[in-house]
C-alpha cells in the first residue's frame, strides 16, 4: 500500500468518525492523530532504507570501515511494534464507543480490519 492509499484510507477512517460525532471523543482524535504520525515515519523510514540499502559501512577509529545493517532498520520496527500497539488502543476506543453508538463502532471496525474500504 502506498502513501496515498494509507493517506486516504486514513481520512476514510475520520470521515466516519466525523459522520457519527466519534473524532469528538479525546481518546480517539489523540490515538488516532499519533497514529498518522507513526505511518508517516514509516514512510520516511521506508525511503531511507530503500536508498540506503539494508546494510551501510560505519567508519570507526582509524578509518576502519566496517558493514553493518542501517539503523533506519531498528527505528523503522520500533515504530511498527509502536504503530501496531497504538491501533490495538485505537480499536479499543472504538470498542467502547459501542455502547453509545454501536452503528459508528461497527463501521469503523469493519474499515480498520479491511471490510469495508
Amino acid at each position: 500500500m502506498n502513501k496515498t492509499d494509507k493517506r486516504r484510507k486514513a481520512k476514510e477512517i475520520l470521515e466516519i468518525a466525523k459522520r457519527y460525532g466519534v473524532q469528538e471523543n479525546f481518546f480517539f482524535a489523540t490515538t488516532f492523530e499519533r497514529y498518522v504520525v507513526q505511518l508517516d515515519m514509516l514512510d520516511k523510514l521506508e525511503k531511507v532504507i530503500k536508498k540506503e540499502g539494508t546494510l551501510v559501512e560505519k567508519e570507526y577509529v582509524k578509518g576502519r570501515k566496517n558493514l553493518v545493517a542501517n539503523p533506519a532498520i531498528a527505528e523503522y520496527n520500533k515504530t511498527t511494534t509502536s504503530a501496531n500497539g497504538t491501533i490495538t488502543t485505537l480499536m479499543k476506543i472504538i470498542d467502547s464507543i459501542k455502547e453509545s453508538d454501536a452503528d459508528a463502532a461497527k463501521e469503523l471496525m469493519e474499515f480498520i480490519q479491511g471490510q469495508k474500504c
